[in-house]
């Protein structure tokens, strides 16, 4: 979901863990959000959270909790 006078993000990336084989999810930076889509649905739906949340995710996430 992009907000009014957002662009479609261009720097769509992956994990470098990924092993590309399409079942990934990529991310992007729209001013101070991030937006996850689907890797094998590029034109479908994407959500967005604020970088403080995304970041909370990921460090939960390097945790394992």
């Amino acid at each position: 979901m992009y907000l009014a006078g957002d662009s479609e993000p261009k720097n769509w990336r992956t994990s470098r863990h990924s092993i590309g084989n399409g079942e990934c999810v990529e991310v992007a930076s729209v001013n101070q959000d991030v937006v996850v889509r689907d890797s094998k649905d590029p034109s479908g739906p994407s959500v967005r959270y604020p970088i403080s949340v995304w970041r909370e995710f990921v460090m939960r996430e390097r945790r394992g909790k």
